[in-house]
């Protein structure tokens, strides 16, 4: 699409294209209709003719000087050459001048620029000597009320045409805007719901956790049990922290720094795993990076993600999650051992959710057993420097 600056240059060329065309019409014309000597007075009119032509490039707002130019360079131009070799003057330039004072004056200024060309015509006939009949009067309402009536209906047609583009661009506006309103309205829903269901749900299951636990702190209170608890303790609480960062998105409220999920909060992921008795190593190598927030937290997902597949696929044994960030690239690994012969790993949405995610943001996703046979690997890869 062009720029305002690109029509404006275009229009200007095109507008002295236009004088500089009717200026080499109108000399050729007299030229070939002129056979009288050259004097002072045929040079003066030959240059009044491609002075008033090359008025056709000044500003619109103009257009009744250039108007009034042009008649006056016609009349005056047959009262100082008379005779019947000055019939046509600067006929075109006359025309274009007509028609640019109907297409961009009104009110006042039209109309005078219409009586302007119409009695320039007639008097400029009477100075030629023609006698003055109604054929007369019917040529100059040819030469100046026709062009300028294609003026402006020229106008009234682009106006038209944007009446019709801004009525246009006001339905998109307001089709648009309904949908947002029924997209505010579907989140309102979907959060209440959420809050009013899953948030109690989860707290009195971390409420029950935590009353359960301090109830087993008396002797032989079996250690397994109570650590058990407590992952159910902080897994909820974890939950709840990112249900309520759900609900902020939904109700379009920002969530504090601190409580966004990201890459720099993957080791709290870990923690629950590690109070269940389960191996998990993080490796973080290169240097932290200024991640677009949505990339952010879909890495997170990613990685919860990966370890819960880990933990329900694989065979118990240590999960490594390794977090490689380079220059222009960043990439999450999750590799655990599982058992070929026993283990579902791609029955289920975890890979489908993993891969959707991937690719919103244009990321990579490699799944599947290492050359051992015996770990299974997935790797999901994403290029900042290119747009998601």
């Amino acid at each position: 699409m062009s720029t305002p600056a690109q029509v404006h240059r275009r229009l200007a060329h095109m507008s002295l294209l236009i004088a500089a065309v009717c200026a080499v019409i109108d000399v050729l014309v007299y030229l070939g209709q002129s056979d009288t000597a050259v004097t002072w007075a045929w040079v003066a009119v030959m240059v009044a003719i491609v002075v008033a032509d090359l008025a056709l490039v000044t500003p619109v707002r103009l257009s009744l000087a250039v108007v009034l130019a042009a008649v006056v360079v016609d009349a005056g131009g047959a009262a100082l050459l008379g005779g019947p070799e000055s019939l046509s003057l600067n006929e075109a330039g006359l025309l274009v001048a007509s028609y640019r004072a109907g297409a961009w004056l009104h009110g006042r200024q039209a109309g005078a620029a219409l009586v302007v060309v119409i009695a320039g015509l007639v008097l400029a006939h009477a100075t030629r000597g023609i006698p003055l009949d109604w054929t007369v009067s019917v040529t100059a309402v040819k030469f100046g009320l026709v062009t300028w009536l294609v003026g402006r209906y020229t106008t009234a047609w682009r106006g038209y045409l944007d009446e019709l583009r801004q009525r246009a661009e006001n339905q998109e506006r307001d089709e648009r805007a309904a949908v947002e309103r029924a997209v505010a309205a579907d989140r309102s829903a979907i959060a209440r719901d959420l809050h009013d269901v899953i948030t109690h749900h989860v707290s009195a299951i971390s409420v029950h956790a935590g009353a359960a636990r301090l109830r087993l702190t008396g002797p032989g209170t079996d250690p397994v049990a109570l650590a058990s608890l407590r992952s159910v303790e902080e897994t909820s609480r974890s939950a709840l922290g990112d249900l309520r960062h759900m609900l902020d998105v939904l109700h379009g409220q920002a969530t504090p720094v601190e409580d966004r999920p990201g890459l720099a909060r993957v080791d709290d992921l870990l923690r629950g795993f590690r109070s269940a008795d389960i191996e998990v190593r993080l490796h973080v190598t290169g240097p932290p990076l200024d991640l677009p927030e949505p990339l952010d937290i879909a890495l997170y997902r990613i990685s919860q993600e990966m370890l819960t597949n880990a933990l329900r696929h694989g065979t118990g044994g240590p999960v490594d999650l390794s977090v490689r960030r380079g220059e222009g690239t960043v990439e999450v690994e999750a590799v655990n051992p599982y058992d070929p012969d026993g283990s579902d790993v791609g029955g289920g949405r975890g890979l489908a959710g993993i891969t959707n995610r991937a690719q919103v943001f244009g990321g990579r996703v490699r799944t599947g057993p290492r050359p051992d046979g015996r770990t299974w690997s997935t790797h999901v890869s994403f290029d900042l420097e290119k747009p998601a």
